[in-house]
């Protein structure tokens, strides 16, 4: 594990500052437009072009990688991203900002290939899982830096965006300077999503109603502690606090899940997240705010990996990766829709739209569960579920179900 962590720490200390980068500009990019007049409208069409262009990345990015190299695009990626960074800075009017996230989300995704492929290719069997989970620590605790610096001092305005891109900048260096060589790289073949469906339709219609759902708070949360009286530093730490609550539970879960059926764990996060939902409909006091949120990340963030476990269950060894694949892209789908009424959702119903749509969601997701489980029964042998990446900023699955599909195969 030792001599793992010191190949391998070029591309931790890198995807770390990226992921403290993202986190910190996701977030601070929903304040200042606001501050700047942005309509709740037009801060979701924005916040909406991250996925959207991670829609295209997840099909480009591993094509280049197998082209050119792990070092090359990532390097190349990288700069685009803090050029991006830099043009939130240099502009303030939404059409300029929509490009740039679009940007962003199509570089990212690049970044999350190769530093997933880069991980499976250099990691033996035998320590994977523990490789696997110090990369998901840095997928979550970096975004929560990220977000917290959001109430760092900026008087001028600009610190914080010259930030961003000083460390996608300096995520390059580590790489660049490490010795250690590239693995090779194949980008995998697609399933279907039709294909998939049949397979589980669980997965398929649980992955966009939830990404969804957590896309919607994710983005919203700030603007909705604003329209409450939060300071920005105190609607961004909101958001931080949610996202380690989410992190919290991750394993715990996991473990539930692989030691009973899951689509009973989908059925329990689908309820909790609906009652806290319905809970802050009836109680709207600020005071409550972030205890409210908490509850509904925890009970949201891991579905993903509890859903892509379930289909991941039923795919033999040569379909995982590309099931993983697709996964994703449901993934990046469900984003879309859910940036797009998150923020809108704020104004609603007086104020309450966003925890109702939650609320919907949560009830939709546990309903289809609940059909899946009737009608069918759970798959004899089970995977070994692993935390996901924070929406918006990490791309899960490829690496987990390549170390799967490594480890049938071997057996």
């Amino acid at each position: 594990m030792k001599r793992a962590l010191f190949e391998n720490w070029a591309l931790f200390l890198g995807m770390l500052m990226l992921m403290v980068a993202n986190g910190l500009l996701v977030t601070l990019l929903t304040i200042r437009g606001n501050d700047l007049g942005f309509s709740e409208f037009t801060i979701s069409l924005m916040q909406a072009c991250y996925p959207l262009g991670a829609l295209l990345g997840t099909i480009i990015a591993p094509l280049w990688v197998e082209k050119v190299g792990h070092i090359r695009v990532f390097s190349a990626l990288a700069s685009m991203v803090s050029v991006s960074a830099i043009v939130h800075l240099l502009t303030s009017d939404p059409i300029s900002w929509s490009l740039m996230r679009f940007f962003a989300g199509f570089c990212f995704p690049g970044l999350y290939v190769v530093t997933e492929s880069w991980l499976n290719a250099k990691s033996e069997n035998r320590i994977r899982a523990q490789v696997l989970s110090i990369y998901f620590i840095i997928q979550l605790a970096g975004p929560a830096l990220g977000t917290a610096m959001v109430g760092l001092p900026d008087p001028s305005g600009s610190l914080l965006f010259g930030i961003v891109s000083i460390l996608i900048s300096m995520a390059i260096v580590p790489l660049l300077l490490s010795n250690n060589k590239a693995p090779e790289y194949s980008a995998p073949e697609r399933m279907s999503v039709g294909k998939l469906y049949k397979v589980s339709p669980m997965a398929v219609t649980g992955i966009v109603l939830m990404s969804a759902g957590v896309s919607a708070w994710f983005i919203a949360l700030p603007l909705y502690g604003l329209q409450n009286g939060f300071s920005d530093a105190r609607a961004s730490g909101a958001l931080v606090i949610a996202m380690i609550a989410a992190a919290v539970v991750q394993y715990p879960l996991g473990w539930i899940s692989d030691n009973t059926d899951r689509r009973y764990v989908v059925i329990a996060l689908g309820g909790i997240s609906a009652i806290a939902a319905l809970w802050m409909v009836v109680d709207t006091s600020p005071s409550h705010i972030v205890f409210g949120f908490a509850i509904i990340a925890a009970s949201t963030l891991p579905v993903y990996s509890i859903l892509a476990a379930h289909a991941n269950d039923q795919l033999s060894a040569g379909q995982i990766v590309p099931a993983s694949g697709t996964m994703v892209f449901l993934l990046q789908l469900g984003q879309v829709f859910g940036m797009l009424l998150g923020p809108n959702a704020t104004q609603m119903a007086d104020g309450r739209g966003l925890q109702i749509m939650i609320a919907v969601i949560g009830v939709g997701v546990a309903l289809i569960a609940i059909a899946r489980r009737v009608s069918t029964e759970a798959p004899e042998d089970t995977g070994e579920v692993q935390p996901t990446g924070v929406l918006g900023m990490a791309q899960p699955g490829m690496l987990q179900a390549e170390a799967m599909a490594a480890e049938e195969t071997e057996t």
